[in-house]
Order: C-alpha cells, then sequence, then structure tokens
C-alpha cells in the first residue's frame, strides 16, 4: 500500500486531518511513490502553535548550544547523502550527479549556519557622548515560514531551515506538493539532530497551506522560491501581514558568447547550463548570444553537442538528461516550442522527437534550439523551464548587453570571452544579480547571497551568507550612562 506522507509537529510525525490527498509520482517511470496530504487550517495553526512555543525557550539558548544541533544534522545528512541523493531523482527527475549536486548545495549552508556564533555577533562604540555607550545585539525574529519549490527538492529548504533556527528562530517548511518525500527525509534527520520539539516542523499540502501561513499574525518571516506571479503575492500578502519577506522570481538567463571565446569549453557549459536539470533551474541558460562571427561556429558545435545528449531515469549510469518533473511542465514546455514555429522562429533541434525506449510514458523532452529568434517573440520573453535553447544574433558586445538588459527578470546572465576588459565591462552595465564569466550556472556558494534583480526577487536581503543572518534577526540597540 501507497504511504501517505504525515506533517511533522512539535516533534511528532502526525497524519494530516485533511481528508484529500494527491500523487507523487516518479516522472520518468510513472511509478506512484507516495500520497501527499493537503493540509488543513488546523494542521496549519497546531503547527504555528508549535514552533511559537518553542520559540519562547529556543532564543535563549545559546548560540554556541544551538549549532551542536546543526553539527549533529550535518553528519546526519552526509551519512545519507546517497539515499537523498536518489530520492531527489526518483520525484524530481534529475540524474544522480545532479541529485548530488542539489544535496551537496544543501549541506553546504548547514555547514554556514554553524558559523553563527560569530555571525550573530552585534557591535559597540564607547562614549558617543560624554560617558555614554551605545550597542545593538542581534535579535531572532520569532516564527519564520519556508515555501519551497520543486526543482531543488533539498537545497532550497536548505537555503533557509539551518540558517533560520541558528539565529534562534523557530521554522515551519512547507515544501512543494510534488517533491514532498525529500523534505520529510531531511525533517526525519533533523529529528534524529535532536532539535527540541517545535523548533522544526513541516506541514504538506497546496497553496492554501502556504496562505494561512502567510495571513498568521504569529508568523514573523517569510522565504519564497517560484514564479514570479506567486512571489508578487507572497511578497504582497506578507507586507500586508506585517512579516519580513524575500521572495525569489523567475527568470530568463541570457549568456553572451565572444569571438575570443574558447569553443570547446563553452559549448560543454552552454549544455550543462541548458540541459542540467532538464532545464529545470533559474539558473538556466535559455537565450544565447554569439557575437559577430562567432554565431555559426557556435551553432554549428552546439547543435552537434545537443543532438547527441542521452535522455533516460537518472538513476541509470548513462544517462545525461533526465525527465521534466510532471505532466504540467512537460505539456508548458511543448506548447513554447509549438509557439516559437508559430511565431515565426527556426527549429534547427526538435526535442519533441526525441524518445526515450525505455520509459516511453515519461515527461521527456530532448534539447531543443531555435534561431531567427527576436525580441518581440514570446519564446525570447518567457521563461521556458526546459532544455531550450534560443540562438540571437548580436553584431557587437554592446548589442548582446542592451539585448540581455531588456528581460523584465534579473536573476543571472554570464559572458564567455578570453578578454579581461570586456568582461569587466559586461559585469559592470548588465542588470542582473549572478554574473558568470566563463561560466554557465552563475551559482553562488552558502557564503554568497544568492542575488536576482528585476522581477527575479522581491526584497531587499536575499538568501545565503550574511543576508541570511539580516534577515532573519533584528537589530535591538541599547543607549547606556552609569551614574
Amino acid at each position: 500500500m501507497v504511504e501517505v506522507l504525515k506533517n511533522y509537529i512539535n516533534g511528532e510525525w502526525v497524519e494530516s486531518r485533511g481528508t484529500e490527498v494527491l500523487d507523487v509520482v516518479n516522472p520518468a517511470t510513472l511509478e506512484l511513490l507516495a500520497k501527499v496530504p493537503k493540509s488543513t487550517k488546523e494542521d496549519v495553526e497546531a503547527a504555528i502553535k508549535a514552533a511559537k512555543e518553542a520559540f519562547l525557550e529556543w532564543r535563549c539558548t545559546p548560540p554556541a548550544t544551538r549549532v551542536r544541533y546543526l553539527y549533529d544534522y550535518r553528519n546526519l545528512l552526509d551519512e545519507h547523502f546517497e539515499e537523498l541523493s536518489e530520492w531527489v531523482v526518483k520525484e524530481h527527475g534529475k540524474t544522480l550527479d545532479e541529485g548530488r549536486g542539489d544535496v551537496k548545495r544543501g549541506i553546504e549552508t548547514v555547514e554556514l549556519s554553524t558559523g553563527i556564533p560569530t555571525m550573530m555577533m552585534g557591535d559597540i562604540e564607547w562614549d558617543i557622548a560624554k560617558d555614554i555607550d551605545e550597542a545593538y545585539y542581534r535579535e531572532p525574529l520569532g516564527v519564520c515560514v519556508g515555501l519551497t519549490p520543486y526543482n531543488f527538492p533539498v537545497m532550497i529548504p536548505l537555503w533557509f531551515l539551518p540558517m533560520a533556527i541558528a539565529c534562534g528562530n523557530t521554522f515551519i517548511l512547507k515544501p512543494s506538493s510534488q517533491v514532498p518525500i525529500s523534505a520529510v527525509k531531511i525533517i526525519e534527520l533533523a529529528d534524529e539532530a535532536g532539535f527540541p520539539p517545535g523548533v522544526v516542523n513541516l506541514v504538506n499540502g497546496s497553496r492554501d497551506v502556504a496562505d494561512i501561513l502567510l495571513k498568521s499574525r504569529d508568523v514573523k518571516a517569510v522565504s519564497f522560491v517560484g514564479s514570479t506571479k506567486v512571489a508578487r503575492h507572497v511578497y504582497k500578502t506578507a507586507a500586508e501581514t506585517g512579516m519580513r519577506a524575500q521572495c525569489q522570481g523567475q527568470a530568463k538567463n541570457f549568456i553572451t558568447i565572444m569571438p575570443d571565446a574558447d569553443l570547446k569549453s563553452t559549448i560543454a557549459a552552454c549544455i550543462t547550463s541548458a540541459c542540467g536539470c532538464a532545464g529545470q533551474r533559474c539558473l538556466a541558460g535559455e537565450n544565447f548570444v554569439p557575437v559577430g562571427g562567432m554565431y555559426e561556429p557556435f551553432k554549428k558545435a552546439l547543435l552537434e553537442a545537443a543532438s547527441k545528449v542521452k535522455l533516460g531515469y537518472g538513476l541509470d549510469p548513462e544517462t545525461q538528461m533526465g525527465s521534466l518533473t510532471s505532466e504540467d511542465q512537460y505539456t508548458k514546455v511543448l506548447e513554447h516550442i509549438q509557439k516559437g514555429v508559430d511565431e515565426g522562429a527556426t527549429l534547427l533541434l526538435d526535442g519533441r522527437k526525441v524518445k526515450c525506449e525505455k520509459y516511453p510514458k515519461g515527461y521527456f523532452v530532448g534539447p531543443t534550439i531555435f534561431e531567427d529568434v527576436t525580441p518581440e517573440m514570446t519564446i525570447f520573453k518567457d521563461e521556458i523551464f526546459g532544455p531550450f535553447m534560443a540562438l540571437i544574433r548580436a553584431k557587437d558586445l554592446d548589442e548582446a548587453i542592451k539585448l540581455t538588459n531588456s528581460a523584465i527578470y534579473g536573476n543571472a546572465a554570464s559572458i564567455f570571452t578570453s578578454n579581461g576588459g570586456t568582461a569587466r565591462e559586461f559585469t559592470y552595465r548588465v542588470d542582473a544579480g549572478n554574473i558568470g564569466i566563463n561560466i554557465g550556472v552563475a551559482a553562488p556558494v552558502a557564503f554568497f547571497p544568492f542575488s536576482g534583480y528585476k522581477e527575479s526577487f522581491f526584497g531587499d536581503l536575499h538568501g545565503q551568507g550574511m543576508d541570511a543572518v539580516e534577515f532573519y534577526t533584528q537589530k535591538k540597540v541599547t543607549i547606556t550612562r552609569w551614574f
């Protein structure tokens, strides 16, 4: 019998009061993995109550004591590394190496969080006036929430959870209902690490659960990753409630290829950028801009490399690209391919024609390449979130930068060049939060902020790094004079 996943509230695994469930399906094989409940208002309120009550004691726990739990948690994640990676593959569709990368990046943030005793320190100034001193202290906020997407089932929950609780907050995770098993697994390990009841909680469910959390006056901060439409809703609702919010939205990432780029390494990086995780990541390259005489050599080499990518189930060792995560995403990608054809772009490589013979029912789309793409086209503007590459001509660097900056999103942009001056100009002028220089996926490590501009991000403090410490704490200022 297929398991119905439980919620984790106040240190216990409990069944949801809800009677509706959703299927969790392996997108490559269509095997039913589990069922996830649509939790009720009572479930959510129980989690909020537990987290609020646990905060009273957890915030008083010395930071050095709090991070001892996190050391144990990090070790448990490492011990179960392969198991977690395989679950990411099963419910998301990534390759095994990509699943391992997902888990590894999550563990990096747990490692960062163990530095909180130093990172959370305040500051003091003697004699701001005669015999008067001033200082500030960082204090935790209270109950914090993470609303996480399907594309990184382990990494993104661990962007938020360890930093929030290391700072002295309590935490409620609401994972995507498409990939809830990985979230359950990392919370099982948090339970094994021995965090006090109520410090870490998990509530499964749909957007109704998220809205209940967003409208609660007892929730003090929300971290979100997902579509720009929902990010805007989360940001607006959080502001109306009076809570802090950091909301990562969509992207349309451009990659500029200069005539002096090393073609072999550039092609390898571009294929990884566009096809890694089947294109389902907010740092994937989708619009490729070869400059001047680089256009034809780049196009030829890209077509040759993309046509050799081997599709399959992520746990099969020969697989180079896995499936899309859901039928909805599969349909969306197919619709965008047809939209590109209908709007007059030239389809050079049609991913719809690529079949995975071993797993014929899976949600597989092969690498897809268009040329003659112009800024008026839907495929130029929309994030496809699939293994999709649009070739766009630019006569020089200036035109390439203008094309990049024309996007409403500003998550990432990359340039491939051997000229330092060109790279500096690109970095200086491009309106995006994460810049890659000869890097196809400009993903910051845990101790740098995961940036994002324009409609790719709503808020002022990003995930990761010192931004996370600033986000999950508030400053209390004291002005002191003794007689």
